[in-house]
C-alpha cells in the first residue's frame, strides 16, 4: 500500500470537520516548506568566496598565548 491510497482511505473515513482541519494544516505544511526554501536560496546567494581574505595575520604573534592585561582583574 503506497502513501497515497493509505491517505486517500484515512481520508475517506473521517468526519467533514476533521477533512477541512487535514487540509487546512496540509497547506501550512506546504508553505512553509516553500518558505523555507526560498530562505535557503537567498543565504546561499548571499556568500562570497574570499571575503574574509587578508583579515587573519599568520603567523600568530609569539606572545599569543599570554593572558591580556585587561584580564588580570578576573585572574587573580
Amino acid at each position: 500500500m503506497t502513501i497515497d491510497i493509505a491517505i486517500e482511505q484515512t481520508l475517506a473515513q473521517m468526519p467533514e470537520d476533521l477533512k477541512k482541519e487535514v487540509l487546512h494544516y496540509a497547506l501550512y505544511l506546504m508553505s512553509n516548506c516553500a518558505e523555507k526554501e526560498t530562505s535557503k536560496s537567498k543565504t546561499a546567494a548571499k556568500r562570497r568566496s574570499g571575503i574574509l581574505k587578508d583579515m587573519f595575520v599568520l603567523p600568530l604573534s609569539e606572545d599569543f598565548d599570554e593572558p591580556l592585561e585587561d584580564m588580570q582583574d578576573y585572574m587573580s
